[in-house]
This record gives C-alpha cells, structure tokens and sequence, in this order.
C-alpha cells in the first residue's frame, strides 16, 4: 500500500469523480485508475461502486477513508518534522480553539509566535471542542484548545489544563431585556427567552446541563448559531445567553451578569493524539502560549474571568 495510491482514493472519494480527482493530482486519468485497481487488488475488496458514471464508496471504501486521511496527515506531519531538524525556520502549526478563545485570548498570542517564528505557517480552525476533537483524531490538526471535561473521555488525547472561564448571562446594555441585577442564581433563567449555540458547541451543553439541574427546560427564542451570532441575537433583545466573561470585552451593547456562587466554570485545555509527539512547531507554539498566559496573569492582563491554571495545581 503506497501513499500515492491512498491519496488518490481519498481525492477520488471527495470529489466521486475519477476524471475530476485525476485533474487535481494532475495525473493522467487511466493511471489514477490503475493505482485505485491496484490498492483494491491488494486489499482484496473493491473500494468504489461504478453505476452509470456515479462513483459511491462500498463499505470497504467508507471504512479505508478515515484510516487514510490519518495516513496521509500524519506522513505530512513526519515530512515537515523532519524538514524542521534543521532549525524552526520553517514549518506549520495547525491549531484548533473555540470561538470565544479566538475572540477573547488568541490573537496576542499568536502575534507573538508570529514575531519569534516568522517562517512558521499558522492554521487555525474554530469550533466547538466535539469538533475539534474528530480533527484532531483524524489527524488534521496537531493542537487544539478544547473545553474539558470531554463528552466520554477520549483515551486517544493528551491534555495539559491551562486556564478556567467563568460564564457569564449576557443581556442587552439598553433597557429592554436587561438584567438589573449583581447576580443570577440559574433558575431565574426559567421562562426567559433564551439565544442558544448551536449544536456541537459546548456552551450549548452547559446551558442545557445547568438548566435541567435546576429542574427546568430553557425556553429558546432563537437557535443555531455561532458565537458572533449568538452576541449580536442578544444585542438585539432577542433574548439572554449564556457565555464566557471574556467575549463581552469590547461590547457595550452588551451587559454580563454573574450566576450566583459557586457560578459556573469551565475548564480549557491544550489537547494532542497520544499517539503522535507534536512538530517542533507545535512544542514551540505551546512553549509561547504558556508564557504569554503566565506573563498575562503576572501582568493581571488576562480577560475578565479568566484564570490561569499553574503547573503546582495541574499537579
């Protein structure tokens, strides 16, 4: 099994067209055709179904694709190791956060990687820590700042805890829909108009965990949406959301109340596969946000609400 004839197949199987993945290879059709015959010869079951010009994965096919994706990413990432021994003048970090992460923390931190490691390409993917996860699995990303605890641990992940958010209600500053008050204990959320996360984000669940907790249902007035969404909703009147303290920085139109002791917190944590040791890149990236974090807080520079998390009490 070569690598060549798995990155046809996956090419193949995103675009269910021999013709069109031979054209993004930028290989002649008939040999793309010959390497997929070969890799099904070899693995003793056919990967595609051919039906009048439809191309579908068999079963075979949708089990071999997630495999092969990993292959491919984790050959990538063993090249670009190996490109790096020579010094962190070039490489890539594929880094994966949360929305209210990239909103309210991220940016400094990486302007300050980018100073230090110029010839280092940064990706950054935004999402809700389920997401991440799966990318992280499927080997697509080689750090990610998720939301613990996970959703059934994953076995698979290494996580380092880095920083605790405390959440917060957030409500129009004008006086319709404003919250009056210093605090709110969760069941005065009973009845209210709620704007909620879309599914996959773990917002979403907190909420909907800490509601039910408290003996409720959240009554929604309206669902789906991202972070910035969700913000703008609120700015609108259309209702309250729960969020991390960090994110109302910079919104006036925006006013968060604390919940009352103990409140609720959520835990971040900087996550790898146990099977693969990050890039060069990766360590150096991880090695710069945890000193920016620590300068931050020695600084008392950190966003509202956020607290680091030290090595003493990792332990």
């Amino acid at each position: 099994m070569q690598l060549q004839q798995l990155a046809y197949f996956v090419t193949v199987a995103e675009t269910r067209h021999f013709t069109q993945a031979a054209e993004r290879m930028r290989v002649a059709q008939p040999s793309l055709s010959k390497q997929i015959k070969a890799l099904e010869t070899e693995l003793g079951a056919p990967l595609f179904s051919r039906a009048r010009g439809n191309v579908t994965l068999t079963p075979a096919g949708e089990a071999l694709l997630p495999l092969a994706r990993r292959m491919l990413a984790d050959a990538d990432t063993a090249r670009r190791e190996v490109g790096e021994l020579a010094g962190l003048r070039r490489g890539r970090v594929r880094l994966g956060a949360t929305p209210s992460l990239c909103a309210g923390l991220l940016a400094d931190a990486l302007a300050r990687f980018h100073r230090d490691y110029p010839g280092i390409e940064l990706l950054v993917e935004e999402g809700g820590s389920r997401d991440l996860v799966r990318a992280l699995a499927r080997g697509q990303l080689d750090l990610a700042l998720i939301i613990l605890p996970l959703q059934g641990d994953d076995p698979a992940l290494v996580t380092e805890e880095i920083l605790r958010e405390h959440l917060v209600v957030a409500s129009p500053s004008h006086a319709r829909g404003r919250v009056r008050k210093p605090y709110m204990r969760i069941d005065e959320l009973r009845g209210r108009p709620m704007v909620m996360f879309r599914r996959g984000y773990d917002l979403r669940e907190a909420t909907l965990s800490a509601c039910r907790q408290a003996g409720f249902e959240p009554r929604f007035a309206v669902e789906g949406g991202e972070m910035d969404a969700v913000l703008r909703f609120v700015e609108a009147g259309l209702g309250v959301a729960v969020v991390p303290s960090m994110v109302l920085d910079g919104r006036p139109g925006l006013t968060g109340t604390p919940l009352m002791p103990p409140g609720l917190r959520r835990t971040v944590a900087l996550a790898h596969r146990k099977d693969v040791e990050p890039t060069r890149a990766a360590q150096a990236f991880r090695a710069t946000l945890v000193f920016y974090l620590a300068e931050a807080a020695h600084e008392q520079s950190l966003p509202a609400g956020v607290e680091l998390i030290t090595a003493a009490k990792r332990r």
